[in-house]
This record gives C-alpha cells, sequence and structure tokens, in this order.
C-alpha cells in the first residue's frame, strides 16, 4: 500500500483561482503543489534548475514543516513514520 497519496488533484472539480477567498485559495495552493509534485513534472523540471532554485525550494518547504507541524506530526504526515 502506497504510503504517500494525491487524491484531491485527482478528484476536484471546482474553481482553479487564487485570491478569490480562503477556500479557494487552499484549494489552487492544494491542486498547484499535488500537480508540481508529479514524478514525470518533476523529473524534467528537476534537471533545468539552478542550485539556486533547488535551495529556494527547498527552504521554503523546510521553513512550512517547521512553521506549522509538530515534531511528531513531522515524523508522522511527512516522513510516514509509523508509531513506535
Amino acid at each position: 500500500m502506497a504510503k504517500h497519496s494525491h487524491c484531491f488533484v485527482e478528484t476536484f472539480g471546482g474553481i482553479v483561482a487564487y485570491g478569490l477567498d480562503r477556500q479557494s485559495d487552499e484549494n489552487t495552493v492544494q491542486l498547484y503543489l499535488q500537480k508540481f509534485s508529479d514524478d514525470h513534472l518533476m523529473q524534467t523540471m528537476l534537471k533545468r534548475m539552478t542550485d539556486d532554485d533547488l535551495t529556494e525550494v527547498f527552504d521554503v518547504t523546510s521553513k512550512m514543516l517547521k512553521k506549522y507541524l509538530s515534531e511528531s506530526e513531522y515524523h508522522q504526515l511527512f516522513l510516514k513514520e509509523e508509531e513506535r
């Protein structure tokens, strides 16, 4: 069974627009991030990104993880570690 899921991008049928309201913003960000992390897209883009681009993406995502997840949530939700 896969540990990771990207179901939202496959099932979302609403409007994709940023700046209308909070719910539309959340939906759009989730959709963009799931589409962005697609394996084929990443294989294409990563080879074209500069070292600075890679650092920027890594730094932003790391900052968000540290800011919004507790340590236990980080291990459970991001690292997908099973409880001991």
